[in-house]
């Protein structure tokens, strides 16, 4: 039996919590041999050198690449990646790349995958996101061979790119399988570990709008004027990297002191979702607002354009920039009663989906030639 090496790419603690079963699954199957290249925020000590996170699971390759210049835009962080994944796929000579989402480094993956006639396949494409991310996300997509999607409204909005259907498939979300896994810690574990001593609290996730670079540091401290203008405990979780991060890392220095605020660089995915799941809401503009959050029944304040059009929830609370406007959400959240929500992005069985799929792919070149299909 031909063993099949597949490279999957993180460059964010945020997309290995969504590929990271899918390593595991195939790192348990006798068909695959799983690579892990690991580049981006997780070397930045800043952000809490989240390497160390994938490299505790105990996977059996990986490697490491460090994309960031002192003068990192998207650009260079896109050209920088490229050229180190470029080097690593020459020496691994994978089978299929993995890639997930919407970052820079995605995209890097799905060009060097592309053009040395490599099978990519793409998790969660065809959604929508607002700002550079989703340029980003259907760029990676026309580049990849196989979809592994969300739902069937992603699924669509690929056939309207002109993808074929038989490389769609529909898997839900792969986070959603740690999601409701028996393997998430105590709430008391979790509080332990990160010396968080409040009963009640909000989480706060909140990104830069990289197409509203020239407002990014009115709107940070717009959000932390909200934040201090109001009486609850919070767990603040440092943004992306993204171009606009400074200026929402140096609004968030007002909060330094505060007993009110726990601040962190970062969060491990599991302990992230046991604080998640008892919170009294979510603030900011982060995806686990709309993803995470309804699955648990947590309220969600959602501020700006970061995720609009994204599939949104009744429970969702929308906000502009300014503190007033946050702060009356912040009221809003905290008397909104809300339920668990019906399954929007799968089931907690995308692994399993995942590898059956591949189990039933040849693997030939065929897969590599795409054709545009005309609705």
């Amino acid at each position: 039996m031909l063993i099949k090496k597949v490279v999957f790419l993180t460059g964010t603690r945020a997309d290995f919590g969504k590929i990271k079963s899918l390593i595991e699954s195939l790192e348990k199957h006798e068909k695959y041999t799983p690579y892990v290249f690991v580049t981006g925020m997780h070397l930045m000590q800043e952000y809490g050198y989240t390497v160390i996170e994938v490299e505790r699971i105990g996977f059996k390759h990986i490697d490491t690449f460090e994309n960031h210049t002192d003068e990192t835009t998207m650009d260079l962080t896109l050209a920088k990646t490229i050229e180190g994944f470029s080097s690593y796929i020459k020496k691994i000579k994978p089978d299929l790349i993995v890639v997930h989402g919407d970052r820079v480094e995605a995209l890097a993956g799905a060009i060097v995958g592309s053009l040395n006639n490599i099978l990519v396949a793409h998790i969660e494409g065809g959604e929508v996101s607002g700002t550079i991310d989703e340029l980003i996300r259907h760029s990676v997509s026309k580049m990849s061979h196989l979809h592994y999607v969300a739902n069937d409204l992603a699924k669509k909005r690929l056939l309207q790119m002109g993808e074929a259907a038989a490389s769609i498939f529909v898997i839900g979300s792969p986070d959603v399988d740690v999601m409701f896994s028996n393997n998430l810690p105590s709430l008391k574990e979790v509080k332990e570990y990160y010396e968080i001593t409040f009963e009640n609290y909000g989480v706060v996730m909140y990104h830069p709008v990289t197409t509203e670079i020239n407002e990014m540091e009115n709107y940070a401290n717009q959000f932390v004027d909200a934040l201090l203008m109001d009486d609850r405990n919070y767990v603040v979780i440092f943004p992306n990297n993204d171009l606009g991060s400074k200026e929402i890392l140096n609004a968030y220095k007002r909060l330094n002191n505060n007993v009110r605020f726990r601040i962190f660089p970062s969060i491990r995915f599991e302990y992230f979702l046991k604080l998640l799941k008892r919170s009294d809401f979510i603030i900011g503009n982060s995806s686990a607002g709309i993803r995470e959050a309804p699955y648990y029944g947590i309220p969600t304040i959602n501020i700006g354009s970061r995720q609009e059009k994204r599939s949104l929830h009744k429970h969702i609370i929308h906000s502009d920039h300014q503190s007033e406007s946050v702060f009356k959400a912040i009221q809003d959240a905290h008397i909104l009663k809300v339920k668990e929500s019906k399954p929007v992005f799968g089931f907690g069985n995308s692994a399993e989906l995942f590898v059956n799929s591949l189990n039933d792919l040849t693997f030939n070149k065929d897969y590599v030639q795409k054709h545009f299909i005309d609705l």
